[in-house]
């Protein structure tokens, strides 16, 4: 009986291993990569956040420094004359109602801003409010209680100017400009500190900042 041949028995594919390096982690990396990484990122968020605030400052700046360059923005002055309630005045050896006196005058001028000053002796009281941009006196005659109002309206230039000083704006305003002073020197900072990750630029920049530094310093000294 001839021998059948064998069916072909075909031999199981061999597989190649290659090594794959595990990847790396933050937590793997060198601790200067790690802080090189951060400070970069706050840098460049805390200085989109204050984009606009430096904008602002500089443009304001110009204003400030050459006045001449720009209208001074005046709109309108307007006096009134009226009449108010004896009883808020007081007698002439009591204090008048000040918050209601305040609040009449509110009312009656739709005046919105802060009051600046009240002052009140035997013969007059005199109430003053202020904004950027904007005055208010009102000087009451505390025998015949009649009053003179006077008012001034700046406009766009005069209003930016007075925000950019902090002058009569207000407790929020006034937050906001410690706020972003606070983000200019972390912005200012971070950007030198990155400098020290740049090896191509550091020294150039370092001299850069250094020649930065020396020059305001001078003009500091001869300005003074």
């Amino acid at each position: 009986m001839p021998n059948k041949p064998l069916p072909a028995v075909s031999a199981p594919p061999v597989t190649t291993t290659s090594f794959v390096p595990a990847a790396v982690t933050p937590k793997t990396r060198p601790l200067k990569q790690r802080l090189q990484t951060l400070i970069r990122w706050l840098h460049i968020y805390a200085s989109l956040l204050g984009l606009m605030t430096v904008l602002f400052f500089g443009v304001t700046g110009l204003t400030l420094n050459h006045p001449n360059w720009f209208d001074s923005g005046y709109q309108a002055v307007r006096e009134v004359t009226g009449s108010i309630d004896r009883t808020l005045l007081g007698a002439e050896d009591s204090e008048p109602k000040k918050m209601e006196i305040v609040e009449f005058i509110r009312s009656q001028h739709n005046v919105r801003n802060a009051v600046r000053d009240f002052r009140s002796d035997e013969f007059q009281i005199n109430v003053s409010f202020a904004g950027p941009g904007y005055t208010a006196d009102v000087s009451i005659d505390r025998e015949t209680a009649e009053y003179q109002f006077s008012e001034v309206r700046l406009g766009f230039t005069a209003i930016i100017n007075d925000l950019h000083k902090g002058r009569d704006t207000g407790t929020a305003w006034s937050i906001f400009i410690d706020v972003s002073a606070v983000l200019l020197v972390f912005i200012s900072i971070s950007g030198a500190l990155l400098l020290i990750w740049l090896k191509r630029l550091w020294r150039s920049g370092l001299y850069t900042m250094i020649g930065g530094t020396i020059a305001t310093a001078i003009l500091i000294w001869i300005s003074t």
